[in-house]
């Protein structure tokens, strides 16, 4: 089924993203601490903003895009209220980013938090947001993805290690795969699947998660 900006615009204007925290997700910020940045980078399917506000704070050249109109207004109010007005965001569809000719060949990082795993189970559109990927990307970029793991009991839609792996075989490399963790928020639309989680007082629950380095060819 299509995606459609009205879906999810109603997410942002109810409040029920699980993946809303209010803050950047911890592994981003050890890789944002561990140099992993570098050089003009994409948050692609950036939300409420939290890792383009965080790179931005830190001296990134960075870019939030999100499908979503409602997401890049609250992004840009959230840049606002934690004093860092520059932050920069746009509307644009992940899918098609690497025939845009704003996009194409542009940068060297790209972020993906918690995107990619959507379509764990539609590879012929996972095959078509990897080809975006690719061609937003400079020949020897970074994609630096976070993604919900099957490993464990968790929430949202979960990918195994044998998803990423053959996602990005042709025209990358696979550089690393490691275990992560995620934080995510209870809402209504996890509410549901987090039996058997600990939940924090804030009502926070950790799942298991991948993160990855994979470099454009």
């Amino acid at each position: 089924m299509p995606e459609t900006t009205e879906r999810w615009d109603s997410v942002y204007d109810d409040d029920t993203a699980p993946w809303v925290i209010g803050r950047p997700q911890p592994a981003i910020a050890e890789l944002e601490r561990a140099g992993a940045f570098t050089g003009r980078v994409l948050d692609i399917g950036c939300g409420a903003g939290e890792h383009t506000i965080l790179l931005t704070e830190r001296g990134h050249d960075v870019l939030g895009v999100d499908f979503s109109p409602r997401a890049i207004d609250v992004a840009r109010g959230n840049a606002e209220s934690k004093g860092v007005p520059e932050a920069r965001f746009a509307v644009a569809d992940a899918l098609a980013l690497g025939t845009d000719p704003h996009f194409t060949g542009a940068y060297d990082t790209v972020l993906d938090s918690a995107l990619f795993h959507i379509w764990g189970t539609e590879p012929e559109v996972r095959a078509r947001y990897v080809r975006s990927l690719h061609g937003v990307l400079r020949p020897g970029g970074v994609l630096r993805l976070l993604a919900l793991s099957d490993a464990e009991p968790g929430f949202g839609p979960r990918i195994g290690a044998e998803i990423v792996r053959g996602a990005f075989a042709d025209g990358w490399r696979l550089v690393s795969l490691e275990p992560a963790r995620y934080l995510g928020r209870i809402t209504p639309m996890v509410a549901d699947n987090v039996a058997g989680l600990a939940v924090s007082p804030a009502g926070l629950v950790e799942a298991a998660a991948w993160v990855a380095e994979i470099r454009r060819s």
